[in-house]
């Protein structure tokens, strides 16, 4: 679509570390969808979006309305919003396809925009570290453990996911803002181990909570996409180059 662009952005993390302070990110999240709205064909939410969600058959966790309400107006508008399950809201189901129109991916997928290849997912669970959450993961993928957690009443499921979201690395405040050089991040690792297959002109990548614009070979870039509890970055890409940004707005 002529002057229209594409925007990524992840880890807002909303509902850490309380109500009062995940809603002020909440309304910051909403002013930068306000203030992109006007050039935006698509919007790619890149994984944990929300610091928890479960959904059962007809109940979601309470709050967020304004950013599903301004996700719902933009869908509406016909911008196609794109919403990848992180490994803190990997229980998102139909809720978000059903209700503001949302293409749901659970893996990294690999798209052409005018020519450029690019690869864009949450980021977790890639690359040769972190075998103990591979594992957990597996554990919160399986169909068999999702029912179960489905039988606990929503007042005990939410009062215990909400107490390990509170100590979790980015409510407590021990987000990774240390880069760890290239030989030594997983991502890194992970991009290279995949350019050595095929050609990805962008790599798009959340999870990490560290803003990042990495050059891997001449015509090859690692983009990690940073949170909004520290930084509020986002990607853009024009068709023709892909920029990491600040918002600067509320």
């Amino acid at each position: 679509m002529a002057n229209k662009k594409i925007y990524f952005a992840s880890d807002f993390h909303l509902g850490v570390p309380d109500h009062k302070t995940s809603l002020v990110r909440e309304k910051r999240v909403v002013a930068w969808l306000d203030s992109i709205k006007h050039d935006a064909s698509d919007i790619y939410l890149v994984g944990d979006v929300f610091d928890f969600w479960f959904e059962y058959k007809s109940t979601v966790p309470k709050g967020f309305v304004r950013l599903l309400g301004k996700l719902a107006e933009l869908s509406d508008s016909g911008i196609i919003i794109h919403f990848f399950t992180g490994n803190h809201d990997m229980w998102a189901f139909d809720y978000l396809t059903e209700e503001i129109g949302a293409k749901m991916y659970r893996e990294p997928i690999e798209i052409d925009l005018n020519g450029k290849k690019l690869m864009i997912g949450h980021g977790d669970g890639l690359g040769p570290a972190d075998h103990g959450y591979k594992f957990i993961k597996k554990v919160f993928a399986n169909k068999l453990c999702q029912w179960l957690f489905a039988r606990l009443h929503p007042n005990l499921s939410f009062g215990v996911a909400h107490y390990f979201s509170k100590k979790s690395r980015i409510a407590t405040g021990t987000s990774d803002e240390k880069f760890l050089g290239n030989e030594k991040e997983w991502l890194v690792i992970y991009c290279k181990e995949v350019l050595q297959k095929r050609h990805i002109d962008y790599f798009i990548f959340g999870h990490r909570h560290l803003p990042l614009d990495i050059q891997l070979k001449d015509n090859s870039r690692y983009i990690n996409l940073g949170e909004w509890i520290h930084y509020n970055t986002y990607g853009v890409f024009d068709g023709e180059k892909l920029e990491l940004k600040k918002f600067e707005g509320v």
